[in-house]
């Protein structure tokens, strides 16, 4: 394919880079002409940025937006994400499947870069893959890469260093807070690819996830925004086909699933000496999955909230 999801991420990032000053972002130039852009690394990009990063990741294919909500009576704002075209904007898109390490520099990688670099099985799995003219990333980094990064994502995705622009926000600030847990939708279709469903059954996903409060460090921020979705996000899924292959398929895909449910996240992290890809797999999903059946009209939901952890990680 030519670059669909590269081409719509673009036209959202220059609408991004055009208003830099009023979001708070700092765009970079870097000598081999690729832009790095940060959006919370040194600079307090606020809740307008966040919606957009998590849009570009997204590749603009969804509504994102901020609800009121609570949490046992406690105001807390909640994050909702929305998609006609899941198996795109998520899996294909969103998923943070990249990880970029490049000497002292460490990010996980997102946005529809992953779909021009093709190194994840997941676009064997799905056939897919895209050849654009000009490729945008989103990293999430407590520091901000440098030409070698760049040479890297260049050589991978076969995109010109100068038509290459990477969004960077580490978890601990507002919009890179928001662009993690903006994956409500995202945890439940990767987990569903994981299990081997076909996922080209989701017509459409609505997803819900509290917002943490932004922590006063990277690590405690990946803790929270974790435990947001793990423990007290809600997904809905439209999907099509029989229900007995979604009754039988329910009860693996919340988190509660997982044999390390129950643990905060940050004790599940350490445990696996601070590596994301040695994490069981199957912890990766929202708290409660509900299917819908557009051939059938029924329903089913799996899984349940986890309020009480959710109050400890946040500090409330």
């Amino acid at each position: 394919m030519s670059g669909v999801l590269n081409e719509r991420a673009c036209l959202l990032t220059e609408q991004l880079l055009a208003r830099a000053g009023e979001l708070k972002v700092i765009p970079h130039a870097l000598q081999n002409g690729a832009i790095v852009v940060d959006c919370g690394v040194e600079t307090p990009a606020g809740l307008q940025a966040g919606l957009l990063l998590a849009r570009i990741c997204m590749a603009d294919l969804c509504s994102i937006q901020l609800a009121p909500g609570e949490l046992e009576g406690l105001s807390l704002p909640y994050l909702q994400v929305q998609t006609d075209h899941a198996v795109e904007a998520c899996l294909l898109s969103q998923y943070a499947g990249w990880k970029i390490d490049v000497d002292k520099f460490f990010a996980m990688g997102s946005g529809p870069m992953r779909a021009a670099a093709e190194v994840e099985d997941l676009y064997r799995v799905l056939a897919f893959g895209e050849s654009p003219a000009r490729t945008v990333g989103v990293l999430e980094a407590n520091t901000l890469p440098g030409v070698d990064v760049v040479e890297k994502i260049s050589k991978a995705t076969g995109v010109d260093p100068k038509d290459i622009v990477l969004l960077v926000a580490p978890t601990s600030s507002i919009a890179g807070n928001m662009q993690v847990i903006a994956r409500s939708v995202e945890t439940a279709m990767h987990k569903l690819l994981e299990c081997k469903f076909d996922v080209h059954r989701v017509q459409a996903g609505f997803g819900t996830a509290p917002l943490a409060p932004v922590a006063q460090d990277h690590l405690t921020g990946i803790g929270r925004t974790n435990d947001s979705i793990l423990y007290g996000g809600s997904v809905t899924l439209w999907v099509t086909g029989d229900d007995e292959s979604l009754q039988e398929i329910g009860p693996s895909i919340p988190s509660s699933s997982a044999a390390c449910y129950g643990k905060p996240f940050l004790d599940v992290f350490a445990e696996a000496d601070h590596d994301f890809y040695e994490i069981d797999p199957s912890f990766f999903s929202p708290a409660v999955i509900i299917f819908q059946n557009l051939d059938t009209g029924n329903v089913f939901q799996f899984g349940q909230m986890n309020t009480g952890l959710l109050k400890n990680s946040f500090g409330f």
